[in-house]
């Protein structure tokens, strides 16, 4: 999210943080097993802190993740949302009509089925709904990243993140409480449509009005926004490291007693991040989309919006969920699957029309 694309990480590549997210995370992980394993009265008192199904401490590591992003976006954008139509097309169709429903499909198939005698089915149904949030939360930022590792069309990618988060604010809710529904899992919509309301649109608001404040002041110079993000990103980075060791304090002596849970939760995440980029990829290829805008158009969907799906689990399911652990193994897997992604990307780049 940025107004061209609002220099973050995608202007330099892919920063020291981005490019060792996995090696972050996987730390914060054995800190957070350490601590439940050593510290669990601790972990307990923190459990307890939280109003209306929300946890407080989380929800307030969750915003210091968010908010961030959603300075950067720009509704303005929205104006050329007709100069690309089949990149975005392609992203719309994906992102909310094909990727939450397969990533549910795959949930019950390995969750019911291929891993039916490994896990109970009641950890199954609370991996499976860990799935359909991920799988219904779209990329809103890293996609910044992934286009411009492959030299993909600014705008283009600012139009698809903007248009994706209106999108979202109508639309996660009403997917994730249907498929939760025809997997028999319960749905809490008021704590749905809570979760949504403190994670997407309140985040989304201040953002928007952060951004205007900072364009009024610099007399609509850019470089302000950019200057301003690059000072908090610190506080979105310690958000999600320290809600990761927090999640895993909460599963530690669940994960010690099942050491291969977490390559079990991460194998249907694997196959659909893959499944639906060469999806989306081979449409864009197809309709002979220009390569600067069939990648991003491509990574949006394959990449996650895990921050949404992290806290969302956390407020339907509690911190201690298998839900929750499902959202975070998503954190895990993702940046060395989209790097692998974006390599590919621009190895078939002479394959697609160029702009």
């Amino acid at each position: 999210m940025a107004t061209q694309p609002i220099e973050t990480p995608a202007d330099a590549g892919l920063g020291v943080f981005e490019k060792w997210l996995s090696v972050w995370v996987g730390a914060a992980i054995l800190a957070g097993m350490v601590i439940g394993n050593v510290a669990p009265d601790t972990v307990s008192i923190l459990a307890r802190l939280e109003y209306a199904s929300v946890n407080l401490v989380v929800a307030v590591l969750i915003w210091a993740m968010i908010y961030p992003m959603m300075v950067g976006v720009d509704f303005a954008s929205l104006k050329h949302i007709g100069d690309k139509p089949k990149g975005l097309f392609i992203t719309i169709v994906v992102n909310w009509l094909i990727k939450p429903f397969t990533m549910a499909a795959l949930g019950v198939l390995f969750f019911n089925y291929v891993y039916a005698g490994l896990i109970s089915s009641d950890d199954a149904q609370q991996y499976i709904a860990g799935l359909i949030l991920l799988g219904a939360a779209p990329c809103t930022a890293m996609v910044f990243v992934w286009s411009q590792m492959t030299k993909g069309d600014p705008a283009y990618t600012l139009v698809q993140v903007s248009v994706n988060d209106i999108i979202m604010i109508f639309a996660f809710a009403p997917i994730v409480a249907l498929l939760l529904g025809v997997t028999d899992i319960e749905v809490p919509w008021e704590t749905l449509l809570l979760s949504v309301v403190l994670y997407v649109v309140i985040p989304l608001v201040a953002g928007a009005l952060t951004r205007r404040t900072l364009l009024a002041r610099s007399k609509g110079d850019e470089i302000a926004i950019t200057a301003f993000t690059r000072r908090i990103k610190p506080l979105s980075v310690m958000g999600l490291l320290l809600t990761v060791v927090l999640l895993f304090a909460f599963q530690a002596q669940t994960i010690v007693t099942q050491p291969l849970l977490i390559a079990l939760i991460a194998v249907p995440i694997i196959i659909q991040s893959y499944g639906i980029f060469f999806v989306s990829y081979a449409a864009a290829w197809a309709w002979k989309v220009p390569h600067n805008v069939a990648a991003p158009c491509a990574l949006i969907g394959t990449s996650n919006f895990f921050e949404l799906a992290v806290a969302v689990a956390i407020g339907l399911f509690g911190l201690g969920s298998g839900a929750a652990l499902a959202t975070v193994v998503g954190v895990l897997v993702e940046v060395p699957v989209m790097l692998s992604l974006v390599a590919l990307a621009n190895r078939t780049r002479s394959k697609f029309v160029q702009a």
